[in-house]
């Protein structure tokens, strides 16, 4: 089989630019984590110490494995915030351009929207909404497909949880109008 040069490019539109500012490095987001992760290690280990994290004449106390797991997790990061703050110095290292953070936001924003519109509209009335946006401002489709889509999702993932399995949603006003 003969070998061929030939390669196929496919440029992206949507894609963000290459010469797009650096927002953050890695090594900054490295140092964020760890000093995160061991927080939520201390939290953890706090709290287990004081549910109990010893034996008693029947074994383990509620608090042992957790406590030690914490442990586990807050020495691991110390390891890493040391080996971050100590590779930080090097070149930096991007970790998320300003055009990448901006399609993040795209999507993270609108999700978190759906989801507390879902503690207020219910979880179909967000879905909807989410789908159909979605589709109209971040896929530039258009308005009736968009529309016809989300519609057809949200009446089949009703039917299928509410009607056929009978599985309790968060339900909002417009359900509570229809008597479910």
């Amino acid at each position: 089989m003969p070998q061929t040069d030939l390669e196929i490019v496919v440029d992206d539109p949507t894609a963000p630019e290459d010469d797009s500012p650096s927002l953050v490095s890695s090594g900054t987001i490295e140092i964020f984590v760890c000093l995160l992760l061991l927080a939520l290690a201390a939290t953890l280990g706090y709290d287990n110490w004081r549910t109990g994290a010893s034996w008693d004449s029947t074994g383990p106390e509620p608090g042992y494995f957790p406590f030690y797991l914490s442990v586990i997790l807050g020495g691991a990061s110390l390891y890493g915030l040391v080996v971050a703050l100590v590779t930080h110095r090097a070149a930096p290292e991007t970790f998320v351009t300003r055009a990448q953070a901006r399609r993040v936001m795209a999507v993270f924003g609108p999700t978190l929207l759906f989801c507390l519109a879902t503690q207020s509209l219910g979880l179909y009335v967000a879905s909807f909404l989410l789908i159909a946006s979605f589709m109209r401002l971040v896929g530039k489709i258009a308005l009736w497909k968009s529309l016809l889509t989300a519609i057809v999702f949200t009446a089949i993932m009703f039917v299928t949880f509410d009607i056929a399995f009978d599985v309790i949603m968060p339900k909002g006003p417009l359900e509570a109008a229809f008597g479910y």
